[in-house]
């Protein structure tokens, strides 16, 4: 096995795998009002497909693999690609991210075939706003899901809330004294703005910091997490706190991430529509030979930074689609 680097240098060790654009849930600010044109089953990568392109990822030098869609528990017979990824060589970190919805019911089998951790995408721990901001009322699945979770063994549980102003901002306390009162990690994203209409929305990482100065000094947490977020503790807090802000301070200098998108394209840089069509040369017949050139071409396009800050922002497809 060999190390994998971009350009700039970067080591490159993480691929996210979205694998659909299926969704259960109709959050506003990952899919637009219209809702999207779903991709027929004959475009999006089988299980076979998505098995061969992780190979080939883990012989360049891919470790940590993170399945994502649209929402993958809505995929029929999930854990057997779970299974299937579990046994790839190489691979030493196999994890969710989801919505939590169908998490009570598929947990304890995920973490059979060989799932490692989840993490939870919820953003209010109010009934009426979580169905407000997702469209259906779930809100006790999604938490019986964190708990189920647990109980089986997929840790650390890391609870995921978009902050947006005016929308679930005054919950943040509410959800860092979970961090106290019950363990949980968890982590604020800042808003990415996909969708020009949301930019108002938008809540920097220093003023959820000022919303938490009343529960206590944050402690930091030393080490390097391999991935975005900066750690903290709470004063007695079993959990975590963290913060993900790739607006205000962004993290492309030490990005490792490569994502595939449900009909096989690899996109280097989530913030850019740059993309390497491998669903093609996989239904061409190409050898995992082939694919490793391809996602080697790939990670020396990634772009050095992302340009929100010029205003320029994806195109090609919603958040929906590429998983996050």
């Amino acid at each position: 096995m060999t190390g994998l680097s971009d350009s700039f240098q970067r080591p490159i060790n993480y691929l996210r795998v979205s694998i659909t654009d299926r969704c259960n849930l109709r959050c506003f600010y990952c899919m637009p009002p219209q809702g999207i044109a779903l991709m027929s089953h004959m475009d999006i990568l089988t299980f076979d497909e998505i098995r061969r392109v992780a190979e080939a990822a883990a012989e360049l030098g891919i470790t940590k693999l993170r399945l994502s869609g649209g929402e993958p528990l809505v995929r029929l017979d999930f854990p057997d690609l779970v299974r299937m990824l579990a046994q790839v060589k190489g691979i030493d970190d196999l994890a969710l991210t989801t919505n939590g919805v169908l998490l009570a019911e598929f947990a304890a089998e995920l973490r059979g075939a060989g799932l490692g951790r989840v993490n939870v995408s919820l953003d209010s721990l109010r009934r009426d706003r979580f169905q407000q901001i997702t469209g259906f009322d779930n809100l006790d699945k999604v938490l019986q899901g964190i708990e189920r979770a647990k109980e089986v063994g997929l840790l650390p549980v890391k609870v995921n809330m978009v902050v947006m102003r005016g929308v679930n901002d005054d919950e943040i306390p509410d959800f860092a004294r979970l961090t106290v009162e019950a363990g949980w990690h968890m982590r604020f994203i800042e808003l990415m703005p996909f969708a020009r209409a949301t930019a108002s929305l938008f809540v920097s990482e220093e003023e959820i910091r000022q919303r938490l100065r009343v529960l206590g000094e944050l402690e930091p947490i030393v080490g390097d997490s391999g991935g975005p977020a900066k750690y903290y503790r709470l004063p007695g807090a079993g959990g975590t706190l963290g913060f993900i802000s790739p607006v205000s301070d962004h993290f492309c200098f030490k990005c490792n991430r490569l994502r595939l998108t449900a009909d096989g394209k690899l996109r280097p840089c989530l913030l850019s529509d740059f993309e390497m069509d491998l669903k093609g040369a996989l239904r061409r017949g190409a050898d995992r030979e082939k694919l490793k050139r391809l996602i080697a071409e790939a990670v020396a396009s990634k772009p050095e930074c992302h340009k929100l800050g010029e205003g320029i922002v994806p195109q090609g497809r919603t958040m929906s689609q590429m998983g996050g």
